[in-house]
């Protein structure tokens, strides 16, 4: 089974929780992440200050922060295909957090 490996080549803060991203296929692709903003990795990102502070990590490729969040650039590639899971995802940590 052969499938593309694709890497971020750039990354821009558009807005408080919005990436522009460039790939090395030449696809380029603004996501906001705002409805996944859950749970113990990605929660911190809802503060529009510690979201700001993406990187582009040189060796993997794709977009980290400093809490230790990250995606895999082939998932964030093809966001209109997982956007929805992702989603899903962040409701179940939104209720996890509330029950605890």
């Amino acid at each position: 089974m052969n499938h593309p490996i694709y890497r971020i080549t750039s990354v821009e803060c558009i807005q408080p929780h919005s990436l522009r991203l460039r790939f090395n296929d030449g696809l380029s692709r603004v996501i906001n992440f705002e409805g996944i903003l859950e749970g113990e990795l990605y929660g911190p990102l809802r503060d529009p200050a510690v979201f700001a502070q993406v990187t582009l990590d040189p060796e993997i490729h794709t977009v980290v922060w400093p809490c230790g969040a990250d995606f895999d650039p082939a998932t964030l590639h093809d966001w209109p295909e997982h956007e929805a899971a992702f989603r899903a995802a962040a409701e179940r940590w939104s209720h996890s957090n509330a029950n605890a």
